[in-house]
């Protein structure tokens, strides 16, 4: 049997780097993984793994840009769609794997798992290979410092989530910048909330977004209505929930691969290490 891990999220959410803490995580364990790079405009000098199996070795996006002359976004969705009429070589590649851990990190372009048809098209593909996939959406700590930017990132989340309808695990990342100060209790290093106020963005809390329509910035009324139609929304499909990711904590990590093994199926008894479990009821639970 064999396992993959889409790695995806905006850009800035720490894909990357949750990839190489993954890999290294892995095969510290002494479990068989590799690196899957479906990004054509990734730079070879950010790899600390090597990739088994890379998009470049079937098109760049510096190819897509200099000889068809598109722009980054432009040439990034030709190359998924070349990819598409080329699958046959994705399957050549994806056959020398037997009971395999594939971490497949993706690009940053939020509409490649909102709406295009690339990444459900991919999922079909694997499913039809015999390989177990689940997806992994990571949305940065830092978000929750703004309500609207932060329910931006719910509401991307939930779209992708439909989008792809495979087993699927939301993460806030870079929670080590998550701290408090006494000197301002609302907020920690870097203006980011401190972690009393966490729990109600770890499951979000719509009336947060409500009880921000009385702020000076949403003082215009058609806003909202726009407020109470998300947070209805939100209310009625309770879809997204994060686990909190701090790379610089082993448990963290660890807490967050034994849910993707649970999700996918990876050593079926297993069941998956809760956050109280790695001592993070910081996180958890608190108003």
């Amino acid at each position: 049997m064999k396992y993959a891990v889409l790695v995806t999220g905006p850009a800035g959410a720490g894909k990357s780097t949750f990839t190489r803490s993954f890999l290294t995580h892995l095969q510290t364990a002494r479990r068989t993984a590799h690196l899957v790079n479906l990004d054509p405009a990734a730079d070879s000098a950010s790899f600390e793994h090597q990739p088994s199996i890379d998009i470049r070795d079937l098109i760049s996006l510096q190819d897509a840009m200099s000889e068809l002359g598109y722009g980054p976004n432009g040439g990034l969705v030709y190359c998924f769609e070349y990819l598409m009429e080329n699958m046959d070589w994705l399957e050549e590649e994806l056959g020398d794997f037997e009971q395999d851990y594939l971490i497949v990190d993706c690009p940053g372009q939020i509409e490649l798992y909102t709406h295009h048809p690339f990444l459900p098209t991919l999922v079909s593909k694997f499913a039809r290979l015999g390989i177990r996939t689940c997806a992994v959406y990571l949305l940065e700590s830092q978000f929750m410092e703004d309500r609207y930017k932060f329910f931006s990132g719910v509401l991307s989340a939930m779209s992708a989530m439909v989008n792809l309808e495979i087993p699927w695990i939301n993460i806030m990342s870079k929670m080590d910048l998550v701290s408090g100060t006494s000197a301002d209790p609302g907020r920690g290093r870097n203006g980011v909330r401190r972690r009393r106020n966490v729990a109600r963005y770890l499951n979000p809390d719509p009336l947060l977004l409500a009880d921000a329509s009385g702020e000076p910035s949403n003082s215009n009324p058609r806003f909202h209505s726009l407020n109470q139609a998300i947070v209805q929304l939100i209310e009625d499909h309770p879809l997204v929930s994060f686990i909190p990711l701090d790379l610089t904590s082993t448990e963290s990590l660890e807490n967050v691969i034994s849910h993707i093994d649970y999700t996918i199926q990876y050593g079926e008894d297993e069941e998956p290490k809760e956050p109280h479990d790695m001592d993070e009821g910081d996180f958890m639970g608190m108003e």
